[in-house]
């Protein structure tokens, strides 16, 4: 769908942590990767003095998704270990990069927090790219978006993970924003009630305590970017579209940037009137409500 789609955001619980704890005595098992990063995307033109040094494994949950195969795309190219949870280990197999960094684990968000405890257990953070499939069960939506997020929330509480990105939707405060009659919001709610799932996913991780940062994109599109970021804070933006590409560099940078980034509901879209913008000074410009 070409229209955008996206909601709501609450305040900081806790103050922001430093998004790498690294701990030497960790089980050997974890993938580790030292890497050195600037926070923009154009790494050609960031200087060294502004790089740091951190060692970071993420785990992905829907790494098989089209947009969570995209997240570990970037993940493995900007230097991150990264732990891919899938439901078909066999499947990811096929389809995800050959890479000494990947880790492929069965995991299934549906099946409660404590079956994913071990899942991520020892990673730095943990982005959420799941999704519904469509199906007969009218009740995906919510065992997905909703109770599988969630899940994974309290899996992150009893391991230990404190960072967590969720990739969630525009319009997902809609009926708030004055938007019950926009046709993204109408359609997309006859799936089970999509959006109105993913809002109380958001409501449970804002409360959480967890550093979060939730990203809004509009409309997913599988071609490549045709314009430039445009990011806006919580409840703005209610039509457009972005490429899957893009939404995976801003959940890739919102790990690389945690103090701009942390505790913040954002929304994204793209235009092709907008200025190109670091995504580092994307970030920094919301002001968290």
């Amino acid at each position: 769908m070409a229209t955008a789609f996206h909601a709501i955001a609450a305040r900081p619980r806790l103050p922001p942590a430093a998004f790498a704890r690294l701990s030497p005595g960790r089980a050997a098992g974890k993938l580790r990767l030292t890497l050195t990063a600037a926070c923009s995307m154009d790494t050609a033109s960031a200087s060294s003095s502004d790089a740091t040094k951190k060692t970071a494994t993420v785990f992905v949950a829907g790494s098989t998704g089209r947009t969570g195969k995209r997240v570990v795309e970037k993940l493995l190219e900007r230097g991150f270990g990264v732990v891919a949870g899938t439901t078909d280990v066999g499947r990811a197999r096929g389809s995800l990069p050959q890479d000494p960094n990947l880790r492929l684990v069965s995991a299934d968000v549906t099946e409660g927090a404590d079956k994913l405890v071990e899942a991520i257990r020892g990673v730095d953070a943990v982005v959420c790219a799941t999704g519904f499939r469509r199906s007969l069960d009218p009740f995906a939506p919510w065992k997905v978006d909703n109770f599988g997020t969630v899940n994974l929330v309290e899996a992150c509480r009893k391991a230990g993970v404190t960072r967590f990105v969720l990739i969630s939707s525009i319009l997902v405060n809609g009926a708030a924003m004055g938007q019950l009659l926009n046709p993204a919001y109408i359609v997309l709610n006859l799936f089970g009630l999509v959006l109105v799932a993913k809002l109380q996913a958001e409501k449970h991780i804002r409360s959480s305590g967890i550093n979060y940062t939730i990203i809004r994109p509009g409309g997913l599109t599988e071609q490549p970017p045709t314009g430039n970021i445009v990011m806006e804070p919580e409840d703005t933006l209610y039509e457009g579209s972005i490429s899957r590409q893009q939404v995976a560099d801003v959940a890739v940078e919102a790990l690389l940037c945690p103090e701009e980034s942390s505790y913040k509901v954002i929304e994204i879209l793209t235009r092709v009137d907008a200025p190109n913008r670091p995504l580092k000074d994307l970030f920094a410009s919301i002001k968290q409500n």
